[in-house]
């Protein structure tokens, strides 16, 4: 029996992995950037500073999906497009997703500069706290602007199979950031040692690197020839923008209310002291790597998808999409254990407090569960995505997140005084919501195009 299930499915695993495995590694790139951030501040400059890195993180996370949700926008379009042999429409869809994606991170960064970085400090932060805060939120801010170039050209090379350049972008992007972190933030050849504004300005220059090497790949490479034929900087037009906008937008609010939920409770973790703010920091991190590796296959999800909805094969639309389910659910469960057994040490990676180490390795227990629904929910969200549903799975992460998640974490947490695990219990009960609503979603709108061709 379980052969023959294997058997049924393994071509789309393979499939998916092929295609999966250099975003999951140019996804986690983005969150390495806030891994390497923490464990730099973490050795080198200390508990406070570490508890800044977290503060702004869950502050500029939030900020930073909802540009990435909208260039997400993209893919799916192009992957579409290119199984229906469409191949201009994707060099005018290019066009109009840069000019986007360039007004998007211009107006993030004015919200961060005149919004953010006067409200910081009075959100019932600890003082020392926030004072190492503004300067690294500064740098971050700015760097959302090659961030999003560098996204542009990204998600035009993926949706069209395209995807092992981003990730060597990303790896070195990394390995730069990392040197610069260090150089920076101890202060190494006469350089001042600056603290965690150091590794703000690290992460600048990083992603303005890493967006100039993608554009030049892009233009340049023989792949891109015939789909950049009507690729113009000047193009812009209605339909396109709003199609692009469509996908885009809802995406970026299902990011936005999932991070929002987790940068809530970093914020209301903050209100209970620097010690469990800090411990969040280092678990959320953590989790945050399996998350961005899940996040990667439901990626590969929505091209495999809108391709094959392109081609109107729908029957390998539904095999593939739940091939990505099972991996998904193997590779989560796998680390799940990896946390449980070794929650005693990894938060070591990150610091040497061990009042910090020991609520870290609380919470890695409780994220070795919540995972679990994290990874089934991103995957479904990716599916429905190449299908262009997206507006209903925005209404169920909101409801998960904002109805279920926060409140049952505050009334756990704070009235109950359960601390930090009773707010990451309520995380996780909004995880498993909306996993279990995504999936029912997922099988209506698939059973539902299979049956009526």
């Amino acid at each position: 029996m379980f052969s023959s299930f294997y058997a049924k499915y393994k071509p789309y695993y393979k499939d998916n992995l092929i295609l999966a495995v250099p975003i999951v590694v140019s996804q986690l790139g983005h969150t390495l950037v806030n891994l390497m951030d923490s464990v730099i501040v973490g050795h080198f400059a200390g508990t406070v500073q570490l508890a800044a890195v977290s503060l702004v993180n869950s502050i500029f996370m939030l900020i930073l999906v909802v540009g990435l949700g909208i260039s997400y926008g993209l893919t799916p379009l192009i992957a579409k497009e290119n199984g229906r042999k469409n191949y201009d429409e994707c060099g005018r869809l290019l066009s109009n997703s840069l000019i986007m994606n360039l007004g998007t991170s211009l107006l993030l960064y004015a919200f961060i500069y005149f919004g953010t970085l006067s409200i910081i400090g009075h959100m019932g932060q600890a003082p020392e706290v926030v004072v190492h805060a503004r300067p690294y939120l500064t740098y971050l801010g700015m760097s959302i602007i090659p961030l999003m170039i560098f996204q542009t050209f990204k998600q035009f090379a993926e949706g069209l199979g395209f995807t092992k350049q981003a990730m060597y972008v990303s790896i070195w992007g990394n390995v730069l950031n990392v040197v610069l972190g260090i150089i920076f933030v101890k202060g190494l050849f006469g350089i001042a040692p600056m603290g965690v504004k150091g590794v703000g300005l690290s992460t600048l220059i990083d992603r303005t690197v890493m967006a100039i090497v993608m554009f030049s790949y892009v233009m340049r490479s023989k792949h891109f020839k015939i789909y950049l034929q009507h690729f113009k900087i000047t193009f812009i037009d209605q339909v396109r923008t709003m199609q692009i906008f469509r996908i885009g937008a809802p995406v970026a609010m299902q990011y936005a209310f999932e991070i929002s939920a987790f940068s809530g409770a970093a914020i209301l973790i903050g209100t209970i002291g620097s010690v469990q703010q800090a411990a969040h920091q280092v678990a959320i991190n953590l989790a945050s790597m399996t998350y961005m590796i899940a996040s990667g296959l439901a990626s590969a999800a929505t091209i495999k998808t809108g391709n094959n909805l392109g081609k109107k094969s729908f029957t390998d639309l539904r095999l593939s999409a739940i091939g990505s389910y099972h991996i998904v659910i193997a590779f989560m469960s796998l680390t799940a254990i990896i946390f449980m057994v070794s929650s005693r040490y990894l938060p070591y990676i990150y610091t040497d407090d061990i009042a910090v180490v020991n609520i870290a390795a609380q919470l890695l227990i409780i994220a070795g569960f919540f995972q679990l629904f994290d990874g089934t929910q991103v995957v479904g969200l990716g599916a429905l995505r190449g299908l262009g549903d997206v507006n209903i799975p925005t209404l169920i992460t909101f409801i998960a997140y904002w109805v279920i998640g926060i409140p049952l974490g505050y009334f756990l947490g704070i009235t109950l005084h359960w601390g930090v695990n009773g707010i990451w219990y309520g995380l996780t009960v909004g995880l498993l919501v909306a996993s279990i609503l995504l999936f029912i979603r997922f099988q209506n709108r698939t059973k539902a195009l299979i049956v009526n061709t």
